[in-house]
């Protein structure tokens, strides 16, 4: 009789140590991911918006406050519209045409096809591929004595276009990069949305007559919608914060200018581009004015998030 007690003794602190595993170890699970965090994406975050509100450079020893100066003067900066313009610009321009894309060549990968995984890994191909071999190798083909897309023009009576040099011809070019690196990722995406769409639905379609391209407007696309509104937000954020391309395609290319200005006449020049020259290219290294628009830019980023938010809310209502 003596052990009963004992053993439900025992059997309560199983149980409240079952419950306090079961509260405590989710948070000890995801408590390295919020420790990286914090180190490593917060703290300098918010170290960041301190340093945009002081004349901050590396070359003095000194930071003076100045509040919100940097980004009085950054909104009067005809450079930085400048590099909103063009981000917008090629973030259109590439967008839009790989997206399109993007959503045919899965729905061509959704049929019965021979080899369908060789398809698949094909699309992902373009987009593991060094960033820096996709530029040289497209500047290459857009040089204007001996690129072979000019030469193809020329076919057409086109003289040889310097690609580089113009506004609209760089923007074009960069785009280019751009859609052939990410249509295929962003195929996939849209890919194994539609695996999810009931096949009844497609046979139902055959059996009334509707074609490939019905079937597409008709069923595929309002079933993969919250999919397509979550590809084209990542695919706007990515636009906003193009580099590499356009800072390749300057060192490639040969234009004049510096390699961080986007040509000569800033002819390409991204917002991320010229936040990498205003901290890290320009001779004062002003830091202060790069974290200006840095900040800038999160902020936009913030918003097109929020409008992500409030649309895939409306969507997923609607689908209902």
């Amino acid at each position: 009789m003596s052990t009963l007690p004992l053993a439900v003794s025992r059997r309560r602190r199983r149980g409240v140590r079952h419950t306090l595993d079961m509260r405590v170890s989710p948070y000890a699970y995801v408590a390295p991911f919020f420790l990286l965090f914090c180190a490593f994406g917060l703290f300098p975050l918010l170290f960041t918006a301190w340093v945009s509100l002081h004349e901050w450079t590396l070359l003095s020893e000194t930071q003076e406050f100045i509040g919100a100066a940097n980004y009085t003067t950054l909104l009067a900066d005809g450079y930085f519209w400048n590099a909103t313009f063009n981000t917008l610009s090629i973030g259109v321009l590439s967008t839009v045409p790989q997206l399109a894309l993007a959503i045919w060549l899965a729905h061509l990968l959704n049929r019965r096809l021979r080899f369908q995984t060789l398809f698949r890994v094909a699309l992902l191909l373009p987009n593991v591929t060094s960033v820096v071999a996709v530029v040289v190798i497209f500047s290459q083909l857009f040089g204007r004595d001996f690129g072979m897309i000019n030469w193809i023009l020329s076919w057409f009576g086109a003289g040889n276009i310097d690609w580089a040099a113009g506004t609209a011809t760089s923007h074009i070019a960069l785009s280019v990069m751009i859609m052939w690196r990410w249509t295929g990722y962003n195929a996939l995406i849209f890919l194994a949305a539609m695996q999810a769409v009931p096949r009844e639905l497609y046979e139902a379609a055959t059996l009334d007559g509707a074609s490939n391209f019905t079937q597409l407007r008709r069923i595929t696309i309002p079933m993969i919608r919250p999919t397509m509104i979550f590809v084209v937000i990542v695919s706007t954020i990515g636009a906003m914060q193009i580099i590499a391309e356009p800072l390749l395609f300057g060192q490639s290319s040969g234009g004049g200018g510096g390699v961080a200005t986007g040509g000569p006449d800033r002819q390409f020049q991204t917002l991320a581009l010229f936040v990498y020259e205003q901290g890290f290219a320009n001779s004062t290294f002003d830091f202060g004015y790069a974290s200006a628009a840095s900040w800038l830019m999160f902020v936009a980023v913030v918003i097109v998030a929020g409008i992500n938010f409030l649309i895939t809310r409306k969507v997923k209502g609607g689908l209902v």
